[in-house]
This record gives C-alpha cells, structure tokens and sequence, in this order.
C-alpha cells in the first residue's frame, strides 16, 4: 500500500528549519493579504469609504463576512509567524491548520467567484486564489511528511 507520504519526491526537504520557514512564509503572505483587507473593511464599514463600500449596498451590516473572514485571517497570519519563528520545530498539527485555513479561504474565493467579478478585482481574485491553494497543498504535504514529536523523540533513545 501507498502513501501520500512516500510518493513526495522531495520529503527529504522537510527539515525542522524549512517546517519553520513554511509556517514564516505562510504568516507573512496570509497577513498581507488579510491585515489591509481588514483595515479597509473597517473603512468601509464605519466610515463608508473605500472600494468594498460598492459591495455593501448602502447596509453596513452586510460586511460582517468581510470583517470576519479578514480579522481571522490576521490572527491566523500572526500565530503562523509565531509558529516559524520560535525555536522548537512546528508541531504537525500547525501544518494541517494552515492547509484547513487556505482551503477554506480558497474555497471561499472559488465559491463566491462572482464577487471579484463585481467588484472588477479579478486579478486579485486569481492571485489570492492561487496563493491559497499553493499554501493548502504545501502545507497539507508538510503536514504529512513531518515527522511528529513523539516519533523524532523515540528515534532519538534508539
């Protein structure tokens, strides 16, 4: 039987340090997209200015999923930093959160497509959408190959 783990050509490139340069990288590219998308959801929200005051309609309240969706994204940015740059290797756990993350915001750019179409931000659309899909797979396959604490701490004593 096979696994996804054994058919990576490049498993042997899933070092500590690259585990952590992943989860860096992935902070950095989720936190420029979300940190000024939240910030101009909050323009336009409460001060009606800015290019998402079209999309709102004239009702404020209807970018909540703009203020949700950016807001958890940052905080996800800011934990995915802090992930890559503490001492100790990534657990796998924060590579399957970072591919549920980018899945579900790639999934939800796929799903309501017709917004970047309305808004006249496709290629925003297209960039985002591949950038998450890239990281989903990335880290998903990561995730994978990553050895888990308990297995690098039992081949240590042996």
């Amino acid at each position: 039987m096979f696994s996804l783990p054994s058919l990576c050509p490049w498993g042997s490139l899933v070092t500590m340090t690259s585990r952590q340069r992943l989860m860096f990288a992935n902070g950095i590219v989720l936190g420029l997209f979300a940190i000024p998308s939240f910030f101009m959801d909050i323009r336009a929200i409460f001060f009606g200015a800015g290019p998402l005051v079209t999309a709102l309609r004239g009702e404020p309240s209807s970018g909540i999923g703009f203020l949700e969706a950016h807001g958890l994204a940052a905080i996800f940015a800011l934990w995915f930093l802090y992930v890559g740059r503490t001492q100790a290797p990534p657990a796998r756990a924060w590579h399957f959160t970072g591919a549920a993350v980018h899945t579900l915001l790639g999934a939800s750019n796929i799903a309501l497509w017709h917004f970047f179409i309305f808004m006249d931000m496709l290629a925003l659309g297209y960039v985002s959408t591949a950038v998450h899909i890239a990281f989903a797979v990335l880290q998903f396959v990561v995730g994978m190959r990553a050895t888990s604490h308990r297995a690098a701490a039992d081949a240590l004593r042996n």
